[in-house]
């Protein structure tokens, strides 16, 4: 794969991981742990995360989040987990995602890109997965900025490009 379509990949995936980060820190406490509301607000966070560590592994088979994560985000019920995850943890699986999703994209051939992955009703090949993930991150960082707008009336502002350039920290 190209390494300027590299660069125009991760500057864009990377803006909507950075979106994603900007909602979460704009969240006030009470908001974060609010149990009440629907979509709960950190869930919204975790389940965003999850997807992104799992669609940018290689395949389904041996899969497994960072500890303290399960693969109970998985289970067709649609359970939430016993307890709120804390920013903390969840800024970690963030940061554990934007590496991964640098690393993917840096690794990127023409023939991995062509490779499919398939799991439950997404069968894709690799390249078009990205863009479905990067998809995926964006909705949800566009539904939390829009809890925050309604909810305090303050939302962070669009990300036209990422920061965290290739080779940075």
């Amino acid at each position: 794969m190209d390494n300027l379509w590299k660069e125009i990949l991760w500057r864009q995936f990377g803006a909507a991981i950075d979106m994603l980060e900007n909602a979460m820190n704009a969240c006030p406490g009470e908001l974060w742990s609010d149990r009440s509301r629907e979509p709960e607000f950190w869930y919204l966070v975790y389940h965003t995360l999850f997807w992104l560590d799992f669609y940018l592994s290689d395949s389904a088979e041996g899969f497994a989040p960072p500890a303290p994560f399960t693969l109970d985000e998985m289970d067709p019920a649609g359970l939430l987990p016993d307890r709120v995850y804390t920013k903390e943890e969840l800024q970690t699986y963030l940061e554990h995602g934007r590496r991964k999703c640098r690393a993917a994209i840096a690794a990127m051939t023409e023939e991995k890109a062509r490779r499919r992955f398939g799991f439950g009703r997404v069968d894709l090949c690799i390249g078009e997965l990205l863009l479905y993930n990067l998809r995926h991150v964006q909705h949800h960082a566009g539904q939390l900025s829009l809890i925050l707008r309604q909810t305090i009336d303050s939302a962070p502002r669009w990300v036209v490009q990422t920061k965290n350039r290739p080779g940075a920290g």
